[in-house]
């Protein structure tokens, strides 16, 4: 049986054709997307060579010309002069050069990913398996992201495609629903491909807050969610779901003192949490090539199902060893990594985020943006923050007992203002507030 190590993975016959494609019109070179490493070595990618060096001098792309630059005693590096030739009439028409070229891109990617397994192969019994398995699945992502054969930049396409979704007219909310009007107005629900940070001290009640949103999204048939939790485990959490969903006390569940009307209400929040689009993931180490991997399983499961991200909190993800300990460059690292996947992957991603001590030392201890731990990424990369302010957190006579403020600071596509709700405490849920109108 032929290892994959011993396979040849080039297409010669299609270098051929971009080659002679090259010869018969040679404007392709000033358009093409291909790379002299995309070429096998020896005289094809010679050739290529020195086909853009002519190129880059404006010196015409013909046989006399390539003979003439490589010189006499090198003929042969280039194929020879029969060689050439035949490269001059073997393509009869340049119709199919961008298929060749996404060919010859493919072959490429999949001698990467060869290199990139066997690179694994002579670590995997010297280094660390985790270092190692991290690096090889940033490699393989990177190759993915290679996308330079795919978009060229045209904008009609896109331009027909806003035209079609301007025409049909749609209600205030075109996102996700979070289950909070006033929220949903002000946001027209959270965006897929959108980065949404939501940040408060700790206790303020941000992770009963994304488990009320993610409630009332799963149950949607259309929607999943998949909650990471690093913080606490997934039977703490479902705990926690069961409690808001059935209006049960949360010291109840906690301590396993259920009263006679809980079990009633606890039977009927299992049959509500049971058929929701959910899944939990509570490694207190995931790293987020990790949280990518989980995501692109949720999708692959879904299928056409928009998802929404939930990760409690972004401060906790373990960061890259080849920051050294810093842990602000490893922050950053992670946030442009979640902005990305919410891009690539075309889902929503909610991630929880720490305040600084530093909210604690002003008069008004509303949060703001340089509250965010490590906040300069963070702040650039997330297209929505909000921040969760409760006046009784710090006033325990406050008249503003057990409302909530949720307070958007930055929404990169809307306006930003703040917005109210009640929290049920006991059963660790936000509610509506009743909108007050002009009169």
């Amino acid at each position: 049986m032929i290892g994959i190590e011993e396979l040849v993975l080039y297409n010669v016959q299609a270098e051929q054709i971009i080659l002679g494609s090259f010869l018969l019109e040679p404007e392709l070179l000033k358009e093409t997307k291909l790379k002299t490493e995309y070429l096998s070595p020896g005289k094809h990618m010679n050739l290529f060579k020195t086909m853009l060096d002519l190129d880059n001098k404006g010196i015409p792309i013909e046989v006399v010309s390539i003979l003439e630059r490589v010189g006499e005693r090198n003929i042969d590096k280039v194929g020879g002069i029969s060689y050439l030739s035949n490269l001059a009439v073997s393509v009869a028409s340049t119709s199919s050069f961008t298929y060749y070229e996404k060919v010859l891109h493919e072959y490429w990617q999949k001698r990467e990913a060869v290199s990139i397994a066997n690179q694994l192969k002579e670590q995997v019994l010297s280094e660390d398996p985790a270092t190692i398995i991290q690096s090889g699945i940033n490699d393989l992502m990177r190759l993915e992201d290679d996308s330079s054969q795919e978009d060229d930049g045209h904008i009609l396409p896109d331009l027909v495609e806003v035209y079609d979704d301007l025409e049909t007219p749609k209600g205030e909310v075109t996102g996700i629903p979070t289950g909070f009007t006033e929220l949903d107005r002000m946001t027209a629900g959270f965006q897929k491909q959108d980065l949404v940070v939501v940040a408060a001290r700790p206790s303020v009640g941000k992770t009963a807050f994304c488990l009320n949103i993610a409630e009332g999204v799963a149950k949607l048939p259309d929607y999943a969610v998949g909650i990471f939790s690093l913080e606490m485990s997934r039977p703490q959490l479902l705990k926690r779901m069961l409690s808001s969903a059935g209006n049960i006390n949360a010291q109840h569940i906690r301590t396993s003192r259920l009263l006679d009307t809980d079990w009633n209400k606890l039977s009927g929040a299992m049959g509500i949490v049971s058929n929701l689009n959910l899944r939990i993931f509570d490694d207190p180490s995931v790293t987020v090539n990790q949280i990518w991997a989980k995501v692109r399983k949720m999708k692959r499961e879904f299928g056409d199902k928009t998802l929404l991200i939930i990760i409690d909190y972004l401060q906790l993800i373990t960061g890259s060893s080849k920051h050294g300990g810093n842990r602000t460059q490893e922050i950053s690292e992670i946030s442009r990594m979640l902005k990305h996947m919410a891009r690539k992957l075309d889902v929503c991603v909610i991630a929880l985020s720490q305040l600084s001590r530093a909210v604690e030392q002003r008069q008004d201890k509303r949060p703001m943006m340089s509250d965010i731990r490590e906040s300069g990424q963070i702040e650039q990369d997330a297209d929505v923050i909000g921040f969760l302010y409760r006046d009784d957190y710090y006033d325990k006579e406050s008249e503003s007992k057990n409302i909530i403020e949720i307070i958007i600071g930055k929404q990169r596509n809307g306006p930003t203002g703040t917005i109210s709700l009640a929290f049920i405490k006991e059963y660790g849920r936000f509610v509506n507030l009743r909108r007050q109108f002009d009169t």
